[in-house]
């Protein structure tokens, strides 16, 4: 449910930017960096509200607490219930905006609604921005909820904007490479979405760099994890 928010919500913000006829159309990448912060604080409060204590809305958040604790048991179901959530709020971005695509007769335009592609395109390179970006990510989420940070944590109900406000700060200085995915199933879920949803003047799904944004982001929350075991936050 989490996750679905997440994506709901952030991949809405970009729908509304890009999408022609958008009564937002042209707000810019303030508005679309803001709009992800936000997607992010809503997706943790719904996350918790539904049960989940961790709140854990990206596999390389997952992943990367996983090495850092040494406990894996949880890294299979979360990552299944991130994915399918991902998927799930791709697909009410597409309901949400639907006379909207027969509006917008570029593909990119269209399919960056879904999922991320780089500015410059360079294997190498954007999968260093996605390493980054996550070890970003993963390791100041772990300082923020750090015993050195606050011995008791967060105060409670604070934890969500925090991180929020990290995301946000990711977005303005590092999210311009690649689109800052910075979560595998971000942009795995509505990427097989936008394959399989019937969008008027689609292309393709770019599989070809679809590898980046999963394998940049699970390297880069691992070695967040292992910094995180090494120092003892």
């Amino acid at each position: 449910m989490g996750t679905m928010v997440l994506v709901l919500l952030g991949n809405g913000v970009v729908a509304n930017v890009l999408l022609k006829r958008s009564k937002a159309e042209g707000a810019g990448w303030m508005v679309i960096t803001s709009g992800w912060a936000f997607a992010v604080m809503a997706g943790v409060f719904t996350a918790i509200a539904c049960g989940s204590r961790d709140a854990h809305l990206n596999p390389a958040v997952t992943m990367g607490f996983a090495v850092s604790t040494g406990s894996f048991q949880k890294l299979i179901p979360y990552v299944t219930a991130q994915l399918l959530g991902a998927f799930a709020g791709a697909v009410l971005v597409w309901l949400h905006f639907h006379p909207h695509w027969k509006e917008t007769e570029d593909a990119e335009l269209t399919r960056a609604c879904f999922c991320t592609s780089p500015a410059i395109r360079n294997f190498p390179m954007n999968l260093v921005s996605e390493i980054v970006g996550t070890l970003v990510l993963v390791l100041v989420v772990g300082a923020i909820f750090s015993k050195a940070v606050a011995e008791k944590g967060p105060s409670a109900g604070l934890g969500p904007y925090l991180v929020a406000a990290l995301v946000w700060g990711i977005g303005l200085s590092l999210g311009g490479t690649t689109g800052y995915a910075i979560n595998p199933a971000r942009d795995l879920g509505p990427r097989l979405a936008h394959s399989l949803l019937p969008i008027a003047h689609k292309g393709g799904s770019d599989w070809s760099y679809a590898l980046v944004p999963i394998l940049g982001p699970l390297i880069g929350g691992t070695l967040a994890g292992v910094v995180i075991r090494v120092v003892h936050f």
